[in-house]
């Protein structure tokens, strides 16, 4: 479990984050829905340690991320799978070695054992016969599939995923939508995702944080999400944008 209480960050005179308190639970699809700019690629940068808080704390199972050392924080960052929203896959590196690196940095494996790593991730995530191809020889979803066999590939406690369906079809996104719930339960992982894709938010989404100027503005699961009297999220939900996608899958 992932907690946050009470963060707030500010650059300047302008304040990204104020007072955010949030939990995300293991074993569960957490998702961080709200416009652009509302904070939440900055919130999980924070989770992330990339930012650090002004003020307010980050508790991973209970250790305070915020107060540790950074020895300690490396210790936490090695239990953390992230998946970028561009997938961010090494163009000069062919797909098993893709997956390989962080097991490379900082697992003391042996190669026979990693490559072993390796072909299980890539199966798990149903890539086969790809390990010697390069990423610009992949599809874009198959290139977010690598993504996400790489995130696991340290076995994580936590993933995190910045708009995982970026750029992908409606087809494909189910594909990773679909995969990303496999895994969280399958291996009891906490997942925060953080995504505009409403399609993502009704069918996967098992605790929802909407967030506007920095702050939580509405929590709840999706069979509660389009029932919500929060004026805030309606107007989210039904502005033209977000209403196009949802009109297609109501």
């Amino acid at each position: 479990m992932i907690e946050i209480k009470n963060i707030s960050k500010s650059f300047g005179e302008k304040k990204v984050l104020n007072n955010l308190t949030a939990k995300f639970d293991k074993g569960q699809i957490n998702l961080i829905i709200g416009k652009s700019g509302s904070g939440k690629t900055m919130s999980i940068k924070c989770m992330l340690g990339l930012q650090n808080v002004d003020k307010g704390s980050i508790f991973f199972d209970g250790i305070d991320f915020t107060k540790i050392k950074e020895k300690e924080r490396r210790n936490i960052r090695r239990e953390i799978g992230v998946v970028f929203q561009g997938s961010a896959l090494f163009d000069s590196m062919t797909i098993e070695d893709n997956v390989m690196f962080p097991l490379k940095m900082t697992s003391g494996m042996f190669s026979k054992d990693m490559r072993k790593r390796v072909d299980f991730c890539l199966e798990r995530v149903d890539l086969h016969n790809v390990s010697k191809l390069y990423p610009s020889e992949l599809s874009g979803g198959m290139q977010k599939r690598v993504a996400i066999a790489r995130a696991i590939a340290l076995n994580p406690k936590y993933l995190f995923c910045d708009e995982p369906n970026s750029g992908l079809d409606p087809t494909t996104s189910k594909v990773i939508d679909n995969l990303l719930k496999e895994i969280t339960y399958e291996y009891n992982i906490t997942t925060v995702i953080n995504t505009h894709d409403m399609n993502s938010v009704l069918e996967i989404g098992d605790n929802i944080i909407f967030i506007q100027d920095g702050s939580k503005k509405w929590s709840g699961g999706r069979d509660d999400f389009l029932k919500s009297n929060n004026s805030e999220l309606n107007e989210f939900i039904f502005s033209s944008a977000t209403f196009s996608k949802l009109k297609s899958i109501m």
